[in-house]
């Protein structure tokens, strides 16, 4: 599994406590994992198809600057 440190706004970060210490998580990065999982899931073909876009885009100047 990979670690990634991230920083969050102060106010975020008593949030996130008050999460965890009321039992809704068991930990900061219980919700942390959450949160990107439910982003990714979320925005997934958003981003592929952006990821598309950019790609043809790239093809297309290549293709261009050939000629």
């Amino acid at each position: 599994m990979k670690t990634l440190k991230i920083e969050v706004p102060d106010q975020l970060a008593k949030e996130i406590e008050g999460l965890v210490q009321a039992g809704w998580f068991t930990n900061e990065e219980e919700i942390a994992r959450l949160a990107l999982a439910e982003f990714v899931r979320h925005h997934r073909f958003e981003l592929q198809e952006q990821f598309q876009r950019e790609d043809i885009l790239w093809a297309l100047s290549l293709k261009d600057a050939q000629r």
